[in-house]
C-alpha cells in the first residue's frame, strides 16, 4: 500500500469513528461523568474493533456480505442488545432525574465499576455488525487480494489505534472539570437521551434484519 492509500484508509476510518453512532454516544455519555470509565469503555470498544477488523482483513467478513440472511440474523441480535442497553440507560436516567450528585466524585461513583464500563463498550461495538460493511467498503479497494500477514496486521493496528486515539481525545475533552461541572446536574437527562438514541439505532438494526430475513 502506498502512503496515499494509508492516508485515505485512516481518514475514512476516523470519519466513520467520529460519526454519532453507539460507540461515540457511549464515550460521550461516560466522559461527562468519569474519564476513567470513558477510557475503560473505549478499550472495550477497541477489542470489538479488533475483532471486526480481523474478520474484514482476513476475508471472513465476506461470509456476512455473501449471505445476507446471516448478516440479517446478526443485525437482529445486535439490535435487540442495543435496545436492551438503551432501555437500561433511559431507565437509570429517569430514576435519577431528581437525585442531584453532591460533586464530581459522587457522579463518578454512580457509574459502577471500570470492568462494567469495559464490558458495556465491548457489547456496544459487537452489537453493531454494520461496522463490517463499512470496513469492507474502505478496506477492500485498498488492500491486495492476498495481503501478507505483516500488511494485514498493520492495517488492523492502524484502524484500531486511530479510532482509539479519537475516542481518547473526545474522552479527555469532555471529562475536563470545566465541562463536567457544567453538565453535572444534567447527567440523568444525558442518560435518557443516550438511551433513546440506543433504542432508535437498535430498532433500526433489528427492523433491517427482520426485513432482510423475510424478504420484504
Amino acid at each position: 500500500m502506498t502512503l496515499a492509500q494509508w492516508a485515505s484508509l485512516l481518514a475514512l476510518n476516523l470519519a466513520g469513528a467520529a460519526s454519532p453512532g453507539p460507540d461515540m454516544i457511549l464515550i460521550m455519555r461516560l466522559a461527562t461523568r468519569s474519564r476513567m470509565h470513558a477510557m475503560a469503555a473505549a478499550l472495550g470498544i477497541q477489542l470489538g474493533v479488533v475483532m471486526w477488523c480481523s474478520l474484514t482483513v482476513f476475508g471472513a467478513a465476506a461470509i456476512l456480505t455473501a449471505y445476507p440472511s446471516v448478516l440479517a440474523f446478526v443485525q437482529l441480535l445486535g439490535g435487540i442488545a442495543l435496545i436492551w442497553m438503551g432501555r437500561n440507560m433511559a431507565k437509570t436516567g429517569w430514576q435519577d432525574r431528581n437525585v442531584k450528585p453532591v460533586d464530581l466524585a459522587d457522579a463518578a461513583l454512580r457509574m459502577g465499576s471500570l470492568k462494567s464500563a469495559f464490558k458495556t463498550g465491548l457489547l456496544t461495538n459487537i452489537a453493531n455488525p454494520k461496522i463490517v460493511l463499512f470496513l469492507a467498503a474502505i478496506v477492500a479497494p485498498l488492500l491486495p487480494q492476498s495481503p501478507s500477514l505483516g500488511l494485514a496486521i498493520g492495517v488492523i493496528a492502524a484502524l484500531t489505534l486511530s479510532a482509539f486515539l479519537l475516542f481518547v481525545v473526545v474522552a479527555f475533552f469532555l471529562s475536563t472539570k470545566a465541562v463536567r461541572r457544567r453538565v453535572l446536574a444534567t447527567g440523568p437527562w444525558i442518560d435518557i437521551a443516550a438511551g433513546v438514541l440506543f433504542v432508535v439505532i437498535g430498532a433500526s438494526l433489528a427492523i433491517s434484519g427482520v426485513s432482510t430475513m423475510t424478504g420484504e
